[in-house]
């Protein structure tokens, strides 16, 4: 931090930055203008990365081999590798899982379970295990929503809302899970473990979550009760779910935890024949070559970043927001507020987390922000309004599920669970409901970690 004080700010160094995010924003508004789907995801991110690295190089002084240098040493951060390594290891077990029938079952068992006149709220609960569980809000909406919008057509029950609940919460464990991207990226550039940051995380989103539930229990109930027709479950194939989730959060090695939740849905997969030895390590793969975008995607940012701020671009940025943060609080707002415009910016909440994790890290640092609570206002704001914004990846994917009965317009007024936590992280800036564990192990700023706990 000392060698970034003696850098010069300089408004010029964000212009790769700009040119990446308006690339990427002013290619998907064009096609968006000409009904293309999707439209914001059709260019992917690491080209138009690449093309902010281009114009960095061309405009940054210096030969091109002190540029490549400072690029590539930005590149193999430990920070930034370990983050990419975690995604290869995330994507391997859900991939497994998946694969032998885990996300199946764990639905199956939910809806099995449920009364028919709380199925509403019972399919938040179970997009938001399911979330949790695999840690992709994509994923969750694609694998839940077809089956509740079928249930929601046989049980009379309000479409929009359905799809909303679902929404919510995919959202709550993209923001929560330990094998979430946004959560890998949040406390890599925060420099806080997973276990801390979902713990402070989780007493803000979860009081959230309950009044969530209770309003789709109030009105979410079907005009007519129709029962739940039998559905198939595997209760043992859960389990490398419920065994990943146990672990992160008792604070066991992240890639330990991968690693052994990756195997006993392997072996559980092998087991009951939806899996052999062969592939099963192809599985393995694809879970590795699915995570390509965002490994990347990580990486360059990481390059970009680190030329971005030896060229003063990030002392620029600090500058100005320093000009309006005076206090603890005012930062913890600051830091709230570039996470949002980021993603409404990139409507991508990994990227938006990637690119302001290094100003909130600083921020963290004058302000004396503690990194988990940097860490979860990263993640939580850039899960807001990912789940809000109409062109955001979660929005569009719900509403085509439902072939145009649902527009993503419609969705505003049903998106509680969004709304609510918005509230409840405003409320736990000014009163620190959630920083019991903070207050526990408070940050040891010289040492950059958490004190540990001693008998």
């Amino acid at each position: 931090m000392d060698q970034n004080e003696k850098i010069k700010p300089s408004g010029k160094a964000l212009i790769p930055f700009a040119v990446f995010i308006l690339l990427y924003l002013g290619v998907g508004i064009i096609l968006e203008t000409s009904g293309t789907e999707m439209a914001f995801y059709q260019l992917p991110a690491p080209v138009a990365i690449i093309v902010g690295v281009v114009v960095a190089f061309i405009i940054f002084k210096g030969s091109i081999e002190e540029k490549f240098s400072q690029f590539a040493k930005g590149c193999g951060n430990e920070n930034i590798l370990i983050m990419c390594f975690i995604y290869l290891f995330a994507g391997a077990f859900a991939t497994v899982a998946k694969s032998m029938g885990g996300v199946d079952s764990t639905v199956n068992l939910g809806l099995s379970f449920i009364p028919a006149q709380y199925i509403t709220a019972g399919l938040f609960v179970i997009a938001a295990f399911i979330s949790v569980a695999t840690g992709t809000s994509m994923g969750t909406i694609s694998t839940v929503a077809p089956i509740a919008i079928a249930t929601a057509e046989k049980a009379g029950l309000n479409m929009t809302l359905i799809v909303a609940a679902i929404i919510g919460g995919a959202m709550f464990g993209d923001n929560l899970s330990v094998i979430s991207d946004t959560t890998i990226a949040a406390t890599r550039t925060q420099n806080c473990e997973l276990k801390d940051k979902f713990k402070v995380n989780f007493y803000i989103a979860l009081p959230a979550a309950i009044l969530t539930f209770v309003l789709l229990i109030i009105f979410g109930k079907p005009e007519t009760i129709v029962p739940i027709q039998k559905l198939d479950y595997n209760i043992v194939k859960v389990i490398p779910y419920i065994l990943v989730l146990g672990l992160a959060v008792s604070g066991f090695n992240v890639f330990l935890t991968l690693g052994v939740g990756t195997v006993v849905a392997g072996i559980v997969g092998i087991a009951y024949g939806d899996l052999t030895p062969l592939t099963f390590a192809q599985n393995i793969y694809a879970g590795f070559t699915g995570m390509n975008e965002i490994f990347l995607l990580s990486m360059f940012t990481g390059g970009l970043a680190h030329m971005v701020t030896q060229h003063g671009g990030l002392q620029w940025i600090l500058e100005k927001i320093q000009s309006v943060v005076k206090s603890e609080k005012s930062a913890q707002i600051g830091i709230s507020a570039i996470a949002a415009a980021a993603d409404m910016a990139v409507a991508n909440n990994t990227v938006a987390i990637i690119i302001t994790g290094p100003i909130a890290k600083e921020l963290s640092r004058k302000y004396k922000v503690d990194p988990r609570k940097s860490a979860s206002l990263l993640d939580i704001w850039t899960c807001i309004f990912q789940g809000f914004i109409p062109y955001g990846a979660q929005i569009l994917l719900a509403g085509s599920l439902t072939a145009g009965a649902v527009s993503p317009l419609a969705l505003f007024p049903f998106l509680w669970y969004q709304q609510l936590l918005a509230v409840f992280t405003l409320i736990s800036m000014f009163i620190p409901y959630a920083d019991g564990l903070i207050k526990k192990r408070p940050w040891n700023w010289e040492l950059d970690k958490a004190e540990e706990i001693t008998e």
